[in-house]
């Protein structure tokens, strides 16, 4: 519940600037929240729609690129195994050696008992049961943002009167309640803003590159590479780890695929830690500490969601902070 309401706040606060822009061309609010939903509907399915043919030529060599992998690590534990044999017999050799010249009887090894796990079977039912509910619950999901964003949208001011009313009489409070909700919308308008323009940045690099390399469908991963982006850090690795299976399946070399997989992630490295670092340094004023500990904190508490919703939160604390006497210490924290 508490996922879907943030992040439906979040789009709201985001797309409000399009329907005020349609207000001041004599476009009622609820047309042009709708007008607004249906565009970013619109949107969406016409990026699914178009890289529909490069996502199920990528879903359709998953099971390849699994049986090519799982080859290649069995090789390379093979050649351990070889290896660790060969010292392990020459350990053997030595000691007996050791053992022959101070005139010591080499004891007889005893035989270990070895221990079978049986690994539970594999059920197709099971897991296409628990996928589906999966996919239900995603679903059910999105619909819940989209019609809250909707009402968030066409709903206006309202929630900002109602929650000046609230602060009471005083006409200090009702001012501070305003310049704080004020702050709140232009640091989060500015910071998906800046999510936006990084993430762009990060798809249109990785897209270039892979088309340099020669790596098939890369118009798929750059938008793979764009929207994990999001996440901080971890999507980064999601997509590289991606991307070196596809490469390791097309080109069947492991060291190109680590070098495309790391090519991958030093341009989402490069691009978060410089661009997107100093444009949040710029947007809301934190220090990297507080960030970090803050996507710990909501990752604990969250997993994936709270990864995707932690800067927020954040900047909409440190912002609230800065308003109240009371917790101007935890905006102090949260600061450069």
């Amino acid at each position: 519940f508490f996922v879907s309401l943030l992040l439906g706040i979040l789009f709201a606060y985001t797309l409000n600037r399009l329907v005020v822009w349609l207000e001041l061309i004599r476009i009622p609010r609820v047309v042009g929240a709708s007008m607004v939903m249906m565009g970013v509907v619109c949107a969406l399915a016409l990026g699914a729609y178009s890289l529909r043919e490069q996502a199920q030529t990528i879903l359709d060599q998953v099971p390849e690129a699994v049986s090519k992998l799982s080859a290649a690590i069995a090789r390379l534990r093979q050649g351990e195994v070889s290896t660790m044999q060969k010292m392990q017999t020459a350990a053997s050799e030595i000691e007996k050696a050791t053992s022959q010249a101070t005139g010591l009887a080499v004891r007889p090894k005893q035989m270990a008992t070895r221990v079978v796990i049986d690994s539970p079977t594999f059920k197709l039912g099971n897991f296409l049961w628990a996928s589906s509910v999966g996919a239900a619950g995603m679903i059910g999901q999105a619909l819940m943002v989209l019609f809250l964003t909707f009402f968030l949208l066409a709903s206006g001011d309202t929630y900002k009167r109602k929650l000046v009313r609230i602060t009471g009489p005083s006409l200090s409070k009702k001012k501070i309640t305003v310049h704080m909700l004020d702050d709140i919308n232009d640091s989060i308008q500015r910071y998906m803003f800046m999510l936006l323009a990084t993430n762009v940045l990060v798809g249109l690099l990785t897209w270039i590159a892979l088309r340099w390399i020669g790596l098939e469908n890369a118009g798929a991963w750059a938008v793979a590479a764009g929207l994990l982006h999001v996440i901080p850090y971890f999507g980064s690795v999601v997509t590289a780890t991606a991307i070196g299976m596809a490469a390791f399946m097309q080109f069947d070399d492991l060291s190109t695929a680590l070098l495309i997989a790391g090519a991958s992630l030093v341009i989402a490295t490069v691009v978060g830690y410089f661009v997107t670092t100093w444009m949040t340094g710029r947007i809301a004023k934190m220090n990297t500490a507080a960030v970090f500990v803050a996507l710990l904190f909501w990752a604990w508490l969250w997993g994936v969601w709270g990864l995707l919703l932690s800067i927020p939160i954040t900047v909409i604390a440190k912002v609230v902070a800065q308003h109240v006497e009371e917790l101007e210490p935890v905006a102090e924290l949260l600061g450069e």
